[in-house]
């Protein structure tokens, strides 16, 4: 899936309003607008780096066939570009790894914002050395040649609890992930916004003295109070 240079620029500016945002927000937003909220047990391998992108898709799935022809993952880097976020299904295994240092190194050098991974990863050290941001379940030695292969690119994935389909918003912080359907992008934005405005207005009312219950109302935290 490639993007026109309108459409990017259009990425570019939507990622740049949740980029201000951290993943409790745009959990809350999602679940108060009924969609699935975000997830946790993914978690960044180095550091703590910020991650909001646009989902480019794969789909793993354990080798079925003898090994032949260009390792996983390599020709969907090729494609990226620098608004994209690769998310990998891998139906949560962490026996075998599933992204690795030359993955990284290609994809830091299309640009590419970051890679999730509902698996394990390896070469953790080449990831942090790029400052490239790397999300998984956690970490093996053991390479996936021989043992995955790549099912499907640009299709909607299972990823860990949530459906993503390509195009879709991903934010994902120390917190979590959050994945916003494209859709909704602009909706989910507005409410997290106001979620994130209610919680700071709370929070100078506690350093200014306030109650906590007071101030913690449950009725002001659920945004009821906005439309009184």
């Amino acid at each position: 899936m490639t993007r026109n240079n309108s459409t990017s620029n259009a990425d570019s500016t939507l990622l740049t309003q949740f980029a201000g945002l951290d993943t409790a927000a745009v959990s809350d937003a999602l679940e108060g607008l009924g969609l699935p909220p975000g997830q946790g047990g993914i978690t960044p391998m180095w550091g703590r780096p910020r991650v909001t992108g646009i989902a480019r898709t794969v789909q793993l799935a354990p080798l079925d066939r003898e090994h032949g022809g260009a390792h996983i993952l390599t020709s969907e880097i090729a494609q990226a570009g620098p608004t994209d976020v690769l998310v990998i299904a891998n139906d949560g295994r962490t026996d075998v790894s599933s992204w690795g240092g030359i993955l990284s190194l290609g994809a830091s050098a299309q640009g590419v914002r970051g890679v999730l991974t509902d698996g394990a990863c390896r070469d953790v050290h080449q990831a942090r050395e790029l400052g490239f941001p790397v999300y998984a379940r956690g970490q093996v030695p053991r390479t996936a040649r021989g043992r995955l292969m790549q099912k499907s690119a640009g299709e909607p994935i299972l990823f860990g609890t949530v459906t993503v389909h390509p195009g879709d918003v991903v934010v994902a912080d120390e917190n979590g992930i959050c994945v916003v359907p494209s859709a909704r992008a602009a909706e989910v934005l507005r409410a997290a916004h106001k979620v994130q405005e209610r919680e700071a207005a709370i929070e100078a009312e506690i350093r200014a003295g306030a109650a906590l219950t007071d101030a913690m109302r449950d009725a002001r935290l659920a945004g009821e109070e906005d439309n009184m």
